[in-house]
């Protein structure tokens, strides 16, 4: 639970990418690529100001996440993840006026309760750390291999 930190950085960066690049799109209009060449109209967007800012937010994200993955265990830190789609609407619904409808809240709320769940189970580690365990597997292989022999 130590690491919470940086796995709600990375949910706030991934949604606030998701966010920036919307913000891209709508300010570019419609997309086109009927008398333009696809590559040249792809560098448009990809360079267009608030793209671009997406784009440079998701590698911030995506540094975050990679040192969350080296600390706690996969199928602990990446649900969490799943707290962007709770970010997204309810900022989409502020920012761009986006529905939020009933269904939309619903499932906001089994996020919700899902990420909850998933959350207590990391107090299940009883504090040892991803290190410890991967110590404790490779160490448990190595006692195998030995026997084996």
């Amino acid at each position: 639970m130590k690491y919470i930190v940086f796995i709600l950085f990375t949910v706030m960066t991934n949604a606030a990418a998701q966010l920036m690049l919307k913000q891209g799109m709508m300010s570019m209009g419609p997309i086109s690529f009927e008398g333009v060449n696809p590559l040249v109209k792809l560098l448009q967007i990809v360079f267009s100001p608030w793209v671009f800012l997406g784009l440079c937010t998701f590698v911030i994200s995506m540094a975050s996440h990679l040192y969350v993955l080296s600390k706690v265990e996969l199928s602990f830190a990446y649900p969490f993840l799943s707290l962007a789609y709770v970010a997204v609407a309810v900022f989409a619904y502020f920012v761009f006026r986006e529905d939020l409808n009933g269904w939309r809240i619903a499932g906001i709320a089994c996020i919700c309760v899902g990420t909850v769940l998933i959350a207590q189970s990391g107090r299940d580690l009883s504090g040892r750390g991803h290190e410890d365990q991967t110590a404790s597997i490779i160490s448990d292989k190595i006692g195998t291999n030995e026997i084996v022999r």
